[in-house]
């Protein structure tokens, strides 16, 4: 059975990791952390997530309870995934990142740390979504210069970063055929959980790729294959085409 620290536990992405989590017998949550001031703090983790007692307290700090899981998984912000990297680093433990907006020099502290643990770090967990980033570099290499490329990226309007880091990688993939990145719109509105789509123009036709996730289950579905995946792997940066055998 595989003990996960769920970090962010009372977010969105949290609860929906930890439930799916619960349904799932290879998992066990071992603990749960959030920031000091949220009113989850102390809380029965199973009591929060309404599948009932499981005896363990949401925390504040990862190090009561890093010796005691497998894996963490981050969807929070840069700080806190920063932090708590370092105490996975100590403790030897496997970390899945799925927070975005990380600065250059915060992404390399990324790959110091994958050198001494397993790592994965994607801007999107969902498999849809990392099938749709190499599919993208593949119809810009089939389309060539004659053919202009643009992204539009949707989400909820509390989210911080824009534009989004899977627009970002959609990105990186056409430039690595056009020499440059694409134009990117961003959009913030009520609760999208989140459309992201590439679009392909040339003369008197364009081709319009485009993936939308329907609920935050599509990327906790992903954060625990990831999860899975990292059992028994060498220190490393792994990302979710290596959890999908692509």
């Amino acid at each position: 059975m595989i003990k996960i620290v769920i970090s962010g536990i009372s977010g969105k992405m949290g609860e929906g990791i930890g439930v799916l989590a619960s349904q799932d017998k290879n998992f066990e949550i071992a603990g749960a952390i959030e920031v000091f001031s949220s009113p989850a703090i102390g809380k029965d983790i199973g009591e929060l997530l309404a599948i009932g007692k499981i005896n363990k307290k949401i925390e504040t700090d990862f190090n009561k309870i890093a010796p005691f899981c497998d894996v963490l998984i981050e969807f929070t912000a840069c700080s806190a995934t920063l932090e708590h990297l370092e105490i996975a680093v100590k403790n030897k433990k496997a970390i899945v990142i799925g927070t975005t907006g990380f600065s250059k020099d915060e992404v390399e502290k990324i790959k110091n740390a994958s050198k001494k643990i397993p790592i994965i770090f994607s801007p999107n967990m969902s498999i849809g979504a990392n099938l749709m980033f190499e599919i993208t570099e593949e119809i810009a290499k089939a389309l060539g210069e004659d053919y202009e490329a643009e992204i539009i990226e949707a989400h909820h309007n509390q989210k911080k970063d824009a534009p989004s880091g899977t627009a970002k990688r959609l990105g990186e993939a056409v430039s690595k055929v056009k020499g440059k990145m694409p134009q990117i719109h961003s959009v913030r509105l009520g609760d999208i959980v989140g459309d992201h789509t590439v679009i392909f123009a040339g003369i008197g036709e364009r081709i319009e790729l485009t993936h939308r996730a329907h609920s935050r289950d599509a990327f906790a579905k992903g954060a625990l294959d990831a999860a899975k995946f990292l059992i028994g792997k060498q220190p490393g940066l792994y990302t979710m085409a290596d959890v999908i055998g692509r």
